[in-house]
Order: structure tokens, then C-alpha cells, then sequence
């Protein structure tokens, strides 16, 4: 079935006085209907985080524009964005004397399917209408601790380590990245963001937001619950939503390849937002980021 996928990037200072989060979403040179979106969140403890998190996306958008669909690997391709874009960030560690360091999280979707990766604790989710399918697992402290049982959600949130990162770009130890993909079908929709915003939701919170709008209107949406959660204290917000839908239903029963679409050219009424769950995630405070020692 002929898919389009209607996207939407947001980004928010929140109450930091630097934006270190670095978002883009664009389109294979040569290959209509393949796609990249890519995240990074440079380390707030770290000088030089912006600079970090630019190398990110650079390379991201280098290495797409010479890979070639037909014939590369998506999983090779993700890994080398990522572990390029390591050597970069070391590089101007090197010539500026500062200690940059970013997580990193890139999705490609091209026909019927999406492939991931990620390093740090900037999240891909992939839900199916207002279900969860997946989403990465975070490379944290916090994170690792919940996976052993020795920690639950609530204590996470408050917990005084919670910015402390096992892996990341940057650091002086290879990143350890994850990867995943799975099949991408009409109904399917893929969030990328940092921890400014998913700190502030359950996954179900999410999910349902993005499912009940067009994906402005979800982006939107977010931005101004989170903002209102954190109460004066947020972190950088940066987020992308993609959602894929059926061309035919989309176009006026047009075929089409699958094809980013604008979602400022996109001129669907706002929808109205679903109920917000009455026990979302208690307010935390911004914790600062750092790498492992």
C-alpha cells in the first residue's frame, strides 16, 4: 500500500539559558520516499555541548547523502553515523580544548520499514496507533539500575545520579549503541526526543497524544505539557514525530511513494487533545548530565 509520513521537529530552551539539543529530519538526494531523522542532546555538564551535538547531525546528513539504498546496509549505515560522529566530537575535543560530549539517536524510514540507534539517554519510540510497540533503553545509571530491580520508576525520577550517562559521544570509551528496526505501516508513528520531554510522561501519554493529532498539533502539544510539568525548571525540549499514514487516504486516493511531507504545508484542522492521565510523572528537576567516570 502506498505510505506518506507526515513529520513535524520541535525544539524549546525550556529554563536553560543555551540550547544544546540539535534536531533534523531530511530526505535520501536520490532516493525519493527514504528518509532520515536524527537527535542529539549535547551534554549539559560538558562545555561545549552544542558543538557536540552539531557534529551529530553533520555527519548524520554526510554519510546519508552517499549511502546508497540498493546496495548499503541501513544497520551499517547507523552504526558509522554514530561512531563518525564519536571521532568528530573527539576531534574537537582535540582543537578547542573544550570536553564536548552528546548522545545520539537516528532513525531511517524508507518503505515498509524502519531501522534505529541510539546512544546515551535520547529516546526512539515506536508506537502503533495509541500502543507501545518499543522504545530504546536508556544508557544511564538510573536505567541500568531499574533493568537490575533495584530501582522503580518514581525513585528514578528523583533519584540524585540521574544525569549520570554509562555511554555517550564524546567520552574517552567507544559509544555503546543499540540498534533496532521493525516493519513501518500505515497507523505506525516513530518519536524521537531528548530527555527534556520524556521526563516529564508516561510512554501511554505519549503514544496517545501523537495518535489523536496531526503532527504539529501533537508536537505542540507536548512541548506545552511539558513546559507546564516542569514548573520552571525544564531542560532543552527537541523532539521529532513521524507518522506514517496511508498515501491513498492522504492524497485524495492518489498512489504515492512514501514521502516526507511538511508538516507546516499540511493544513489539517488541530484535533483535540486526548485526556492527560490524573497521575502523570511527578516534577523533577533538571539533573546536570555527565559521563561516567
Amino acid at each position: 500500500m502506498p505510505l506518506i509520513v507526515e513529520t513535524c521537529i520541535a525544539r524549546h530552551l525550556g529554563d536553560r539559558g543555551q540550547q544544546q539539543d540539535r534536531v533534523a529530519v531530511f530526505g535520501h538526494p536520490s532516493r525519493r520516499g527514504t528518509m532520515m531523522a536524527v537527535l542529539a542532546d549535547g551534554m549539559g555538564g560538558h562545555a561545549g555541548g552544542e558543538l557536540a551535538a552539531e557534529q551529530v547531525v553533520l555527519q548524520a546528513r554526510r554519510n546519508f547523502e552517499v549511502y546508497v539504498p540498493d546496495a548499503g546496509c541501513p544497520g551499517q549505515l547507523l552504526e558509522e553515523i554514530v561512531t563518525d560522529a564519536h571521532r568528530g566530537i573527539r576531534r574537537v575535543r582535540a582543537s578547542t580544548g573544550k570536553d564536548p560530549h552528546s548522545t545520539a539517536v537516528a532513525l531511517m524510514l524508507r518503505a515498509g520499514r524502519a531501522n534505529w540507534i541510539h546512544c546515551g539517554d535520547s529516546r526512539v519510540y515506536h508506537f502503533r496507533g495509541s500502543e507501545t510497540v518499543c522504545r530504546s533503553q536508556d544508557h544511564s545509571l538510573v536505567a541500568e539500575l531499574q533493568r537490575r530491580g533495584r530501582l522503580d520508576e518514581a525513585a528514578a525520577a528523583f533519584h540524585p545520579q540521574r544525569g549520570v550517562l554509562l555511554s555517550c559521544l564524546g567520552d574517552h570509551r567507544p559509544p555503546q549503541i543499540a540498534v533496532g528496526e521493525a516493519p513501518a505501516r500505515a497507523g505506525d508513528n516513530f518519536l524521537l526526543c531528548s530527555d527534556g520531554l520524556w521526563g516529564h510522561f508516561h510512554d501511554d501519554e505519549l503514544a496517545a497524544v501523537i495518535a489523536a493529532n496531526p503532527a504539529r498539533v501533537a508536537a505542540e502539544t507536548l512541548v506545552r505539557i511539558a513546559r507546564r510539568r516542569a514548573a520552571g525548571s525544564g531542560d532543552n525540549i527537541s523532539l521529532v514525530i513521524m507518522k506514517v499514514c496511508s498515501g491513498a487516504a492522504q492524497a485524495g486516493g492518489r498512489p504515492e511513494a512514501m514521502t516526507a511531507a511538511s508538516c507546516v504545508a499540511r493544513k489539517s484542522p488541530p484535533c483535540p487533545v486526548p485526556p492527560i492521565p490524573s497521575s502523570p510523572l511527578p516534577h523533577r528537576s533538571p539533573s546536570p548530565r555527565r559521563a561516567a567516570a
